[in-house]
């Protein structure tokens, strides 16, 4: 048994229930394999033991009273993973999913994410079972306050600074920012993701999709390829997949479906400008459902499915983790898909990886492919410390740069250890080396 598989077996027997972390570190360690056994230092300073351990991990409760007067409480998280790099940075996500494992989990490939960055800043992510779906305006503003009440104190511009993530947008930013500046008496940099004209940053929104596609570009870029002409299939229809697909028809790619939990659309024409401001309208204003769009323009909508089966040149994974399994890479392995990028975090399972990895697929993981939002939520960090706003071009100018930084680190490590195109394996060393040899700089802290 090698040195990451005894740490991940003690991992598993310790705490059993927490399923999804213990997938996402199996992930780095199988990845980083190679770079264990040419560097015995990092087993002899013990340096697995000490990176799979949060730093720190808050729960709380969160009590609130809903629009009867009658008071509910839900369960709060901020898991602290690593510091090493720079003030925690990661989102804060309200979903009936969240638990510990899975904020454990979020918190772990954070790290990663972000050190693939360049930026300084380390791993968290937080958040609440509440979910804010059919909730009132006023509800939802009396469950922030009193979730800010507890995280206030843990948090901070050169501590740790959350953002937004699934059920986490810019009416609860605003919400948990507004308690943190009258709880505080301060304004500063300690949320990101805030309305432009009070301390966000532009292309904030858009980063993540537009990153996404940035690094698929690159990807292709590498191999004398292009997204132009490529059809694309797109799940979720969030914030990540709208601007994903807004990218990618700059790009000239044509995107066939967008989803959500009811199904998926499936729209030969393809997500054209006007049908894509049609869904943006839909899910960020009425929250409606996906299968409206098939009605709207007279598409398929394929109830309680993800749209793998669809023929396709590319695929971008943007709903949630497990989404992508090893029937579906078959499938789109058949139909003919090339590359798959992922926009959510930790969107394939294990088996799917290792089949498109061994059918030669270009497979770009979320720990890089999505970094583009938190990028831009370290690039609204350095505009709040020095007092002021990048245009939308300067900001959009920054992210590309970095995608094309992280790309060329992926491309670097995997070459470095003999797996040209390997980007699973490229993105997971060269992440863990950034934050394994600051760890060991730092001594046993």
């Amino acid at each position: 048994m090698s040195y990451a598989q005894e740490v991940l077996a003690r991992l598993r027997q310790q705490d059993p229930q927490e399923t999804e972390f213990h997938q996402a570190v199996a992930e780095v360690f199988e990845a980083i394999e190679p770079m264990l056994e040419r560097n015995p230092h990092y087993r002899e300073a013990r340096i697995l033991e000490r990176i799979v351990e949060p730093e720190r991990i808050v729960m709380f409760r969160v009590p609130w009273l809903d629009d009867r007067g009658i008071c509910k409480v839900n369960r709060g998280y901020r898991v602290q993973f690593n510091s090493v790099l720079g003030p925690y940075k990661g989102g804060l996500r309200f979903h009936a999913t969240v638990n510990l494992s899975v904020m454990k989990f979020l918190g772990f490939e954070q790290t990663f994410k972000n050190a693939l960055t360049l930026l300084n800043m380390g791993g968290a992510k937080g958040g609440s079972d509440f979910d804010p779906h059919g909730k009132s305006d006023g509800e939802v503003m009396r469950f922030c306050q009193s979730f800010m009440t507890e995280l206030a104190r843990h948090i901070g511009p050169d501590t740790d600074v959350p953002a937004g993530d699934i059920g986490v947008g810019g009416r609860e930013i605003g919400y948990l920012f507004g308690q943190y500046r009258r709880l505080t008496n301060q304004f500063n940099g300690v949320l990101t993701g805030k309305g432009v004209e009070w301390g966000g940053s532009l292309v904030r929104p858009e980063a993540t999709g537009y990153g996404l596609v940035y690094f698929a570009h690159e990807m292709l870029a590498a191999r004398q390829d292009s997204l132009a002409g490529k059809t694309c299939v797109v799940s979720g229809s969030g914030n990540v997949a709208q601007y994903t697909v807004e990218k990618l028809l700059h790009e000239g790619a044509k995107v066939v479906t967008l989803s959500d939990s009811e199904g998926f659309v499936h729209d030969p024409d393809g997500i054209d400008e006007e049908k894509l401001a049609f869904v943006m309208q839909l899910k960020n204003k009425h929250r409606g459902r996906i299968r409206e769009y098939a009605e709207a323009f007279d598409a398929s909508f394929v109830a309680g499915k993800t749209p793998w089966s669809v023929a396709c040149d590319a695929a971008f994974p943007c709903a949630t983790q497990n989404e992508l399994d090893e029937e579906d890479a078959g499938e789109l392995i058949r139909n003919g898909c090339r590359l798959v990028a992922e926009g959510a975090n930790m969107p394939t399972t294990p088996s799917a990886i290792q089949r498109l990895l061994a059918c030669d697929v270009f497979y770009a993981p979320g720990k890089a492919a999505n970094a583009g939002g938190v990028a831009t939520s370290g690039l609204e960090m350095s505009q709040n410390s020095m007092r002021t706003r990048w245009s939308f071009d300067e900001v959009d100018h920054r992210l590309r740069g970095i995608m094309q930084t992280i790309h060329n680190e992926c491309h670097q490590a995997a070459m470095d250890y003999e797996m040209p195109g390997n980007y699973f394996a490229g993105a997971n060393m060269a992440g863990f080396k950034r934050v394994a040899d600051a760890m060991l700089e730092q001594g046993f802290v």
